[in-house]
């Protein structure tokens, strides 16, 4: 079931939690992935075939306007959708993976010390943060050097095997 803080969060808005918001928050938090409008349909459909897609794309602008759900792109991976998770999760960054698509959340210190050093030097109060970076798992490091390595080999010049011959125009 969704928690206290998600159904007080929804009361203060005037937003009843009903059955199919519930399905949705709780697959979002739940899930331990990062889901699209797509994926979040289909899931919550086999727990309740009367939710169509109309409700569930309803249900996540809603959450998401009421401040209980993050939209994210993850670097546009996998293209120009997005995902979702709950902001009631502890502030995080999401590490992507740019050739994989791979994400790993990050929590911590450092990210809470770059945090306070924005606020700092541009006297900016934060109220939400998300941070994404993207670059290469250490799986697609290994994989890059392999190609870059058969690529650099494909194309080394051969050596020359003689002199040229120019074709120009016979002299007389």
């Amino acid at each position: 079931m969704a928690g206290a803080g998600i159904k007080d969060s929804l009361k203060k808005r005037g937003v009843r939690l009903t059955r199919q918001r519930q399905i949705l928050l709780e697959l979002i938090d739940q899930s331990g992935e990062h889901l699209d409008a797509e994926s979040l349909y289909l899931l919550a459909h086999q727990k309740d075939p009367k939710l169509n897609r109309v409700t569930v794309y309803r249900t996540l602008k809603l959450l998401k306007e009421g401040g209980l759900v993050d939209e994210l792109d993850l670097m546009h991976h996998s293209g120009d959708q997005h995902y979702y998770e709950t902001r009631l999760k502890q502030e995080h960054a999401h590490v992507v993976c740019l050739r994989c698509g791979k994400v790993e959340e990050f929590f911590g210190e450092p990210l809470q010390k770059l945090r306070r050093q924005v606020e700092s030097h541009f006297g900016f109060q934060i109220v939400v943060a998300r941070t994404e970076i993207g670059g290469y798992c250490s799986h697609c490091q290994r994989l890059r050097a392999e190609e870059l390595q058969r690529l650099a080999e494909d194309t080394e010049p051969a050596e020359p095997l003689g002199k040229p011959k120019h074709r120009g125009a016979r002299s007389r």
